[in-house]
């Protein structure tokens, strides 16, 4: 008896269906048709057309013979299916873009002896440039015997001096094209000089989860390293700190992976097993318990900021002019003042944090109804702001018709809504009355 009860899937045909079938089949017009098939010669069908189906699946899974790009004038797609070797096609992919893969070397200026420090820029002390940071970029453009290099704003932020090391050992001067903070993107260029590989760049929009990318770059300054994983999430949003101190006011739009991205990665690029840039490397958890959860940012969203960057030197963004601190932020401060304060007069016994909703922890600096919870303080106005009035301590609760309750919202809402030259309305109150004003935007040219 076959495994399968129905004979349609058994290789077991019984004597009498097998006569029917004669009975009944047309008569081909040539002798073959009335040859008995041994079951050997079944046999060696069967397996020979399995082996031909699992070739075909096998070969369009990993892209042997041919995808979006057409396939390869080389003919590794066409060695990748013959062997059905899937590490070929990672190979070829990698060989294609390391050539155009740099390390970048941050320096900054330490005061003599040992154990300097960093001397802040302005100081004329005396002092030496020392290697202060270690990160990875990609040569993406040659133009007028320049090479242009992307990389992360913060691999080379505050740095006095900055070199590329090739892949072939060579170090070379770079120089700082343009910086962007907010999406922390930053473009250098050297002499094109002996440089022949440009990095092709992808689409990430084409990205699928699951799909296997390779991130390329130096980690820990050890030299030219390659990890593999798989896009986990297409698109992520997740809030960063732009100034480190802990706050965040803004987002950031990411690819998820779970290929390595370590300390010396970033600003590498993440490529697919076509070897296009579809990602610049650019941050990774670092929590306990936590493996292989790293960030790239697609470079469907970095090629505009990069063409600013080249042409530019910086990304004009709407300007509004005023320096913030959330509103939150600003009851989180005086509360734990109060506390202190408390604690001081009644000793380490006390130490419990007054509710930030009580109307008592609003100090005379800030007067608002007290229903009004969230906004953004104006710290200082400048620019457009200060042209249009607004003041210290103003807090601004709308932009038109939405709703602001942090200085992220605020940018989110003025670089994705807004252009410069727009006029803008204002809704904010002072010294407890809501007042509104309109602006007309500027442009502003660094972060």
């Amino acid at each position: 008896m076959s495994i399968f009860d129905d004979d349609f899937y058994s290789t077991k045909v019984s004597r009498r269906t097998a006569r029917k079938s004669r009975q009944e089949e047309p008569r081909l017009p040539f002798g073959s048709s009335d040859r008995k098939w041994s079951s050997m010669r079944i046999a060696f069908i069967s397996s020979s057309t399995s082996a031909v189906a699992v070739a075909l699946v096998f070969g369009l899974f990993f892209g042997g013979f041919g995808g979006a790009d057409g396939g390869s004038s080389d003919g590794s797609r066409a060695k990748t299916a013959m062997t059905g070797d899937p590490s070929e096609r990672t190979i070829v992919a990698t060989a294609k873009v390391k050539p155009a893969v740099v390390s970048i070397i941050k320096e900054q200026k330490f005061s003599l002896g040992l154990g300097g420090t960093v001397l802040e820029e302005g100081d004329d002390s005396p002092g030496v440039l020392r290697e202060a940071g270690v990160g990875s970029g990609v040569i993406i453009q040659k133009k007028a015997g320049r090479a242009f290099i992307v990389t992360n704003y913060h691999v080379v932020a505050d740095a006095v001096n900055v070199k590329a090391v090739l892949t072939t050992g060579e170090v070379r001067e770079a120089r700082i094209v343009g910086l962007d903070q907010i999406t922390d993107l930053a473009v250098l260029e050297i002499d094109a000089k002996g440089i022949d590989t440009v990095a092709e760049i992808g689409d990430s929009s084409s990205l699928r989860a699951a799909e296997f990318v390779m991130a390329i770059g130096n980690p820990l300054g050890m030299g030219e390293s390659i990890t593999m994983g798989i896009v986990s999430v297409i698109r992520e949003v997740i809030p960063v700190s732009l100034n480190q101190n802990g706050v965040n006011d803004w987002e950031q739009e990411v690819i998820r992976v779970d290929a390595a991205i370590n300390e010396g990665n970033s600003g590498g690029p993440l490529i697919d097993l076509n070897g296009r840039v579809v990602g610049i490397n650019s941050m990774k958890i670092t929590d306990f318990g936590v493996e292989s959860i790293g960030y790239a940012i697609p470079i469907n969203n970095a090629m505009p900021i990069i063409e600013d960057l080249i042409s530019k030197g910086y990304v004009p963004r709407p300007y509004l002019g005023v320096y913030s601190l959330d509103l939150e932020q600003y009851w989180e401060q005086q509360n734990l003042e109060r506390a202190y304060e408390e604690g001081q007069e009644k000793g380490s016994e006390s130490l419990d944090i007054p509710d930030p909703l009580k109307p008592e922890a609003k100090e005379e600096g800030i007067k608002l109804p007290d229903e009004v919870l969230a906004g953004v303080i104006v710290l200082e106005a400048v620019g457009p702001a200060g042209d249009a009035g607004l003041a210290f301590n103003d807090v601004i609760v709308k932009l038109d018709d939405q709703n602001i309750g942090s200085t992220k919202e605020l940018r989110k809402y003025l670089y994705g809504k807004k252009k410069i030259g727009d006029d803008i309305k204002v809704t904010f109150y002072r010294d407890g009355e809501l007042k509104t004003t309109t602006i007309t935007l500027g442009e502003k040219e660094e972060e």
